[in-house]
């Protein structure tokens, strides 16, 4: 966060105030020798951003395929060496999302074409669902002070055990997967919690992890609604209070 001198009005009357904005830097993956990606983004948790995109945009299937990894926070970049050394095939198919700015999304056609389901017996009662969610808000103290971030988490039924912010909310949701992809550990049971919009690319980010339920307090867009059903991924929108609506496999949710 950074503190700047604003001039205010209230009532029609100008007054001089400080005031607390987010940051936002350009940060490049430079893959190998090829610059992969830039992202505009937070200036923090950015090892968890690298891991967590690599690992959504395919290039990497566990954390031991990471080679090296470096952060250079005066140039902002990352120097990154992976396993695969074959993923030039890769650096040109590319979607362009819907995102904070334009984001990139790397895909296998495959992955597109073949949606398979995610099979879960994963349940969750609603009022936890509304527990879940007011922790979630109460989380992000960047948002509370600045208002421009966003936030994202992974949950059991029980509890957040993950929680990472910045001012994309893909940004976010990586973030916050490459934390717990770091630490080796699955996806199946968790639940992705998001303060932004569900769009096509996001229910395509919780497949490839495994989890089979995705949750936000704001809108879903009928590409995020239409994929959640093929996947039978558990989609909620407008999660605020006792209140939500759920637009595909509400059987999961009892």
């Amino acid at each position: 966060m950074e503190t700047l001198t604003i001039t205010k009005i209230r009532a029609s009357v100008k007054e001089e105030t400080e005031d607390v904005v987010a940051q936002e830097v350009p940060f490049t993956i430079i893959l190998g020798d090829k610059e992969l990606v830039t992202f505009l983004c937070s200036p923090f948790d950015l090892e968890d951003l690298v891991r967590g995109f690599l690992f959504t945009s395919g290039l990497i299937k566990n954390p031991d395929e990471i080679k090296s990894l470096s952060i250079n926070n005066q140039r902002w970049s990352c120097y990154v060496e992976i396993a695969n050394k074959n993923v030039e095939n890769l650096i040109f198919k590319r979607l362009y999302t819907s995102g904070c700015g334009r984001g990139t999304l790397f895909y296998n056609v495959l992955d597109i074409i073949h949606r398979s389901k995610i099979i879960s017996e994963f349940k969750i009662n609603s009022a936890a669902v509304g527990g879940l969610m007011m922790d979630f808000q109460k989380r992000s103290e960047i948002y509370l002070k600045t208002g421009g971030v966003h936030s994202a988490a992974l949950a059991t039924e029980l509890e957040i055990s993950a929680f990472r912010e910045d001012i994309g909310r893909h940004n976010a949701i990586d973030k916050v997967i490459g934390c717990v992809f770091s630490q080796n550990k699955t996806f199946e049971d968790n639940i992705l919690i998001t303060s932004g919009r569900i769009s096509s690319e996001v229910v395509f980010k919780a497949k490839k992890c495994g989890m089979p339920i995705v949750i936000s307090r704001s809108a879903v867009t009928n590409q995020a609604v239409g994929l959640a059903r093929e996947m039978d991924i558990t989609l909620i929108g407008f999660a605020r209070g006792n209140r939500m609506n759920i637009y595909s496999k509400d059987e999961r949710v009892i």
